[in-house]
């Protein structure tokens, strides 16, 4: 009978990584907005965070988000993933006068640099993924990236 509330606590240790909650999003530090263009053109950066599997940690790449300079003080951060059917997004810049835009070469669908879907009748269900982002007061570029359900015209957040 001694034994049965050290070996309960013990159990519920070895146990509990398996009852955690999966997290909305990870906050990532990226970049400093000295390394984003003043015109507005998109850069991509890897996103490299802390996974917890069970009872590990380690450092592993979930992720990619292009990054671009919308003001002064002010960033836009968009998932690198198509929401048609997860192909990597490129960003090909204009050429004379014409802007840049990003495209998709699974389906070839061109989304404007606010990730606005540019044809009327897109493949991509919904615009290219916005993620929240914020510079800190000394110009570093945070986001909370997350992943999001591909192929819907819902933006559903992946756990």
């Amino acid at each position: 009978m001694a034994l049965v509330p050290g070996i309960g606590s013990g159990l519920a240790a070895f146990l509990s990584p398996l009852g955690k909650k999966a997290q909305g999003g990870v906050r990532v530090r990226l970049t400093s907005l000295d390394n984003l263009p003043d015109d507005g053109t998109p850069r991509k950066f890897p996103v490299v965070a802390e996974k917890v599997d069970a009872w590990r940690v380690s450092r592993e790449p979930v992720g990619a988000v292009y990054l671009r300079k919308i003001a002064a003080d002010q960033v836009q951060a968009l998932h690198v993933v198509c929401p048609h059917a997860g192909c990597s997004v490129e960003y090909k810049p204009g050429e004379g006068d014409a802007e840049g835009r990003f495209f998709c070469p699974c389906h070839s669908a061109n989304f404007s640099l606010s990730g606005k879907r540019s044809d009327a009748v897109s493949p991509s269900p919904r615009d290219m993924d916005s993620l929240q982002a914020e510079i800190a007061e000394n110009g570093d570029v945070w986001v909370v990236f997350q992943n999001f359900q591909v192929g819907t015209a819902a933006k559903i957040a992946i756990a």
